[in-house]
Parts: structure tokens; C-alpha cells; sequence
């Protein structure tokens, strides 16, 4: 009897926000496992005596990075750990689409201003394209886009959090919004607001066990005027969707450019449409991400299978 620990988040006094958690531990013990969510930050906890570890809703962990990248490194030492500890350290920083951009990978134009660095020059470039060395330049107002919407939001980050949308006249709450990431440690991250998104949403498609499982779309998360540091709706009036073959064709080569070709239990890519209408990759969430098994119940038993797959050959 394989033994599998569904890792997720201490919600503390409030119910947990993953509502698949409770019905994929009860679809794995049905299966014939022995399963559980065990809050990854439990230190009571022994991993060791599970067959594979499965990180599933740590929600929490971009307050965390240092520490929850610490504790996958010491999870991975004594058992499996999916997705792998490399893949974990590699995608909880966003700075990942640059590696992408530069494997040809169509993503959402990025620029990056890590803490230290010092507003109000001009770095001399465009946000056009994401260059193979971002960090190290230098972003002030000047630097922000002049004549569109664009986007705040810190490398280290899920939900929505501390994200916002900013029209040109709005450069300088921009500029306020980073100098208060940079004092919380936080690398800001400066895109252009795709504006179709307004139209077509964003879609997430999910694989799970290296095929996909589902897809899923959603509207524009960021509105117009919302504070950066306000509670925001992560996933507004989530759909089914059917990927177009444009769509697959994207996800695929983001999920083949991850370095060194790892072993991927599940992934998630959440695409948008560029100024031309192709889909472009916002993110490649292959940490924590959200499932919608509550929206896909069908998707249940492959995922399952998947998981008892995983868990069979540390067994």
C-alpha cells in the first residue's frame, strides 16, 4: 500500500481555499493508499515515511520562498518529491520566462527591478522583449510604459498578490508600488497589459501524469483601478475550455523547454493572446498549481492513477 502525503498549507483559523484537496485524499484512499495532506510547515512531520510527496496547495509559500524552498531540498533528501526539488527552486521564480523567451518559447514581455536597485534612471530599453541579462538593470518612471496599460507584480508571487494594472498617468503610484516590494525583499516584475485578455480571458491547461488532463478559462483577474495590495478574486468565473491547437502547440513547447528535461507529475500553462492574437504563456505554474478538479470531476481518476504511478517505483 503505497503511502502519499498531499503537502499543502496551515490555513490556520480559516477553512482551506483548495477545495480538491479533501476529494483527492478521499479518491486516493478508495484506490487502496494510504494518504493525507500534511501542511508542508508541519515540523512534527516525517516525510520519510511517505513514498512520494506531492505538493499540492502550498499556497503560502511566495511569503516563503527561502523557507519553502528549504524544506522541498530537505524533503527530497529522505523521499520523492513531485514535481522534483529542481523544478520547484526553478519555477517559484518567475524570472523562468526569461528561459523560456530564450528557448523561443512565445511569452508575455517581461523586465525585472530586484531590491537594490535605484529608480529614476533610465535604463535605455524597451519592454518590448525580454533580454537574456534582465537583472541588473536599473527601471524608473521613465522606464514605464508611456503610451499603454501595463502591469506590477513580484517574481515571487501566486493569487494575484500584490498585482496591479496601471494606466500611463499612473507611473508614479507604479513607482511607489515597487519601492514597497523592494522594502518586503520582493523582485518587481513590469509587463505590458495585454488588452485582449479583456475579450478572450486567460486559459489554463493542465497535464497531469505527462498528458493533458484539462483546460480551464477565466476573465481578466487585474480591473482597473484596484490597489496592488487588495484581495483580489485569483480565478473570475472560471469555465471549461477547449485548447485550440495554437494553444496546445504553446503549452507544449513551454512544458519541453523546462531545463534539463525533468520528470513532470503535473504542470499547469496559463496563456493569454498577444497584440496579434496568438497565445502567449503568462505563466508555467509547476509548483502549487490549482487543479479545478471541482470543475473537471471526470479528471479525478487520471489523476489518481497518475499519483499511484508516481509513488509505485519508491516502493
Amino acid at each position: 500500500m503505497p503511502r502519499v502525503a498531499l503537502a499543502t498549507y496551515d490555513p490556520r483559523t480559516g477553512p482551506s481555499k483548495d477545495r480538491d484537496l479533501p476529494v483527492l485524499v478521499r479518491a486516493l484512499r478508495d484506490a487502496g493508499a494510504e494518504a493525507g495532506a500534511v501542511h508542508w510547515d508541519d515540523e512534527s512531520a516525517d516525510w520519510a515515511a511517505f513514498d512520494l510527496v506531492v505538493i499540492r496547495s502550498t499556497w503560502d509559500y511566495s511569503w516563503r520562498a527561502a523557507e519553502f524552498t528549504a524544506w522541498a531540498e530537505k524533503c527530497g533528501q529522505v523521499t520523492r518529491i513531485a514535481n522534483p526539488v529542481d523544478v520547484v527552486r526553478w519555477n517559484a521564480d518567475k524570472r523562468y520566462l526569461g528561459d523560456l523567451a530564450a528557448a523561443g518559447v512565445p511569452v508575455v514581455p517581461t523586465r525585472y527591478l530586484a531590491p537594490g536597485q535605484t529608480l529614476g534612471q533610465n535604463a535605455g530599453q524597451t519592454l518590448g522583449q525580454i533580454p537574456g541579462q534582465t537583472l541588473g538593470q536599473t527601471l524608473g518612471v521613465d522606464d514605464l510604459p508611456g503610451d499603454r496599460e501595463f502591469v506590477v507584480k513580484p517574481a515571487f508571487g501566486a493569487g494575484a498578490r500584490f498585482a496591479a494594472r496601471y494606466t500611463p498617468g499612473e507611473r508614479e503610484t507604479a513607482v511607489a508600488q515597487v519601492a514597497r516590494m523592494h522594502a518586503e525583499g520582493l523582485t518587481a516584475m513590469v509587463q505590458p497589459y495585454l488588452t485582449r485578455i479583456d475579450v478572450s480571458g486567460e486559459r489554463a491547461l493542465q497535464f497531469f501524469g505527462g498528458r493533458l488532463l484539462h483546460a480551464s478559462r477565466k476573465r481578466a483577474v487585474l480591473s482597473p483601478g484596484t490597489a496592488y495590495d487588495a484581495d483580489k478574486v485569483a480565478h473570475p468565473d472560471l469555465e471549461p475550455w477547449t485548447p485550440t491547437a495554437a494553444e496546445l502547440a504553446v503549452a507544449e513547447r513551454a512544458l519541453a523547454a523546462v531545463p534539463d528535461t525533468p520528470e513532470l507529475l503535473y504542470a499547469r500553462v496559463d496563456l493569454v493572446d498577444g497584440e496579434d492574437g496568438a497565445p502567449r504563456v503568462m505563466e508555467l505554474e509547476l509548483v502549487e498549481p490549482n487543479l479545478f478538479l471541482w470543475l473537471h470531476p471526470t479528471s479525478l481518476p487520471a489523476v489518481v492513477d497518475a499519483i499511484l504511478d508516481a509513488a509505485a517505483p519508491a516502493r
